[in-house]
């Protein structure tokens, strides 16, 4: 635990350091850079029981379809990935700082490497990853140059979490905006199958707003 803050006064101030970002929003890549640079991390979905969960399924579905290599875009500070069980691992992200922490927090582990996504070299893996990232492109190009790089980069399985549906909340921050990301696979990625919807166990319908996700799992394979 960090000393210089308590546990409820590190929340405390990230929340503030969120509020203090997104006041300055102006893109998407933008803004997760100074959110991280400013002390932020990747947000509640990275953590606690949100986190537990969104492991327990990809684990499981590594293990049980034999999966090989994994690449990621988004992959965030790394806290969740060090709930992972994962083979050889590349995670791209769009900020510096994110990637040092990343680095850091696995240095002594050989099978991850970290990368800016500007350092994107076509590489290709076996499970392409997208955890909580596809409502937080607010721009329509970024979009859909993120989506085309996720299902590109794979060569067996596409896993998205994320929630699936136009309609924005009240009061939305400006860094979200959540979109029917399935319509677009449907229309431009006509190589790929839904194979598996998991529904999320801590979805805002059972546990409300403060404590659950809107986002569920989507699995998709190569036809």
């Amino acid at each position: 635990m960090n000393k210089k803050y308590p546990l409820h006064d590190r929340a405390k101030r990230i929340c503030s350091v969120i509020a203090r970002v997104g006041k300055r929003f102006s893109t998407s890549e933008e803004y997760w850079q100074k959110r991280y640079k400013s002390g932020g991390n990747s947000g509640a979905g990275s953590y606690l029981k949100l986190a537990r969960f969104k492991a327990e399924v990809l684990n499981q579905f590594i293990h049980d379809n034999k999966v090989n290599s994994v690449i990621e875009f988004g992959s965030g500070d790394g806290s969740q990935l060090k709930l992972g069980e994962y083979p050889p691992y590349i995670g791209f992200d769009v900020s510096s700082d994110a990637i040092s922490l990343c680095r850091e927090n696995f240095v002594a582990d050989a099978s991850k490497h970290f990368k800016l996504v500007s350092e994107y070299r076509g590489e290709v893996a076996e499970l392409s990853l997208s955890l909580d990232v596809i409502y937080h492109l607010v721009e329509d190009e970024v979009f859909e140059q993120y989506m085309s790089r996720l299902f590109n980069s794979s060569s067996r399985y596409v896993i998205i979490y994320s929630s699936d549906h136009d309609e924005q909340e009240r009061f939305q921050p400006p860094h979200v905006k959540h979109r029917r990301f399935s319509g677009w696979i449907d229309k431009n990625q006509s190589g790929w199958k839904l194979i598996e919807h998991i529904p999320n166990e801590y979805s805002l319908a059972n546990v409300g707003k403060a404590n659950g996700s809107s986002a569920d799992f989507f699995i998709y394979e190569r036809r």
